[in-house]
């Protein structure tokens, strides 16, 4: 196959994923029980006989560049390579990334280009499973100078998606970037009141990236595949599988829960196995418990419990008595020494109850604690949680009282 360079983009601050992203980038959100978000394009990657792959990171990176540095290891022998780049200040260039598209265009200098690669550019906060093999053989097929891998939706989802008007042949005629009115929609519209929007998933041959990125613009959606529409030859090859754009805290605590039904729409299951850091942590020791329609990491310890819908992540300990029904529960990682002196310890508490909640790892929930947002609130920062959507969040480290009501 020819040459193939993958970079991933790390993402900007994911304020939306606030504040999960309080103290690490967007792709390095644990999500599954014990993976990382970046664990998933990775995968697809390696699953694809992609092997030299780029990692573009920025903001709050360190989590994000220990667990990709901790988990893709090759032997001496193999030329496969994950690599972070790091945003960094040269005396050409004294200022952070601007965008997406800057990113790139300030690491082409890395990729040591001799003119004839394929470019495949993939977004870190994604979940699905491709095969990036057939996307790169319609893009030289169709002689294409760039590929957008687009995937049906409902028109009426189209605000949150940059949309796209394909030629029956697969060439993109137009794009719209998150339309604010269904007029601007309506003729991007298909059949069945369905569009086709960008999974966030380029193709570039290297000379055409290098010229779509000879300008100023920052950003590929807003600005450079709107561009390169006019200035080259663009087709969109269109993804029939699942595909979710995890970038909100409703959608990643949508995804989450649907991973626990008994047939979700994404499955760590699935042939390709998803990749992630070995841990050799013991299996997990649940006793005395109802448990239904949740998964369980290896690692926790649970006793006498009911847990229902949930999510729960590596070295998760629950009390007693305890009620944890919708949830995302993040885990932990590390375990607290038996001797700690800690008023509180690192898990939930005996006889807590929590509904409809995430709990980010390494929380320290006291005993009889009710996380339930019984007010309803769909935002609101408090002391210790964070309410997104209705959904409360008990953020990386937070200590939650005994007693306490949420």
């Amino acid at each position: 196959m020819k040459k193939v360079i993958t970079l991933i983009l790390g993402g900007g601050q994911g304020k939306r994923l606030f504040p999960l992203t309080m103290y690490r980038s967007k792709p390095a959100v644990p999500i599954g029980g014990k993976y990382r978000l970046i664990d998933i394009p990775i995968s697809n990657c390696l699953h694809s006989g992609l092997k030299d792959i780029y990692v573009l990171t920025q903001f709050n990176s360190e989590s994000l560049n220990n667990h990709v540095n901790n988990t893709y290891r090759f032997d001496y022998f193999s030329r496969a390579f994950v690599r972070i780049l790091a945003a960094e200040q040269t005396v050409d260039n004294t200022t952070w990334f601007q965008g997406t598209a800057d990113a790139v265009r300030r690491n082409l200098i890395h990729l040591d280009l001799k003119g004839d690669e394929d470019i495949l550019i993939l977004s870190g906060d994604h979940l699905y499973d491709m095969d990036y093999r057939d996307l790169l053989n319609f893009h030289r097929k169709s002689g294409a100078d760039f590929t957008v891998s687009v995937v049906p939706i409902k028109a009426k989802e189209a605000k949150e998606f940059g949309i796209l008007k394909v030629a029956r042949e697969g060439r993109i005629m137009g794009f719209k970037e998150k339309p604010k009115a269904m007029s601007e929609v309506k003729p991007y519209s298909l059949r069945g009141g369905h569009c086709l929007a960008s999974m966030g998933v380029y193709v570039f041959g290297a000379k055409a990236l290098v010229r779509a990125l000879g300008g100023t613009d920052t950003d590929f959606g807003k600005e450079i595949i709107p561009h390169s529409i006019k200035k080259f030859k663009g087709f969109g090859y269109i993804f029939n599988g699942y595909w979710k754009d995890v970038g909100t805290i409703k959608a990643f605590y949508d995804v989450s829960i649907d991973m626990a039904v008994s047939k979700p729409q994404f499955s760590f299951f699935y042939e390709g196995s998803v990749f992630t850091r070995p841990r050799f942590l013991p299996s997990a020791r649940v006793f005395d418990c109802r448990v239904s329609r949740s998964i369980i990491a290896e690692g926790s310890i649970i006793g006498d419990a009911d847990i229902t819908n949930s999510m729960v992540g590596l070295r998760s300990i629950i009390g007693k008595g305890c009620d944890i029904s919708r949830t995302v529960m993040m885990g932990a990682d590390y375990y607290e020494a038996q001797d700690s002196t800690a008023s509180i310890r690192i898990g939930i508490g005996d006889g807590s109850r929590i509904d409809k909640a995430i709990i980010d790892k390494n929380a320290r929930i006291g005993k009889n604690v009710i996380i339930k947002n019984e007010k309803g609130l769909k935002n609101f920062d408090g002391e210790n949680y964070f309410i997104r959507d209705g959904i409360v969040i008990i953020p990386k480290n937070a200590i939650v009282k005994s007693g306490s009501r949420i």
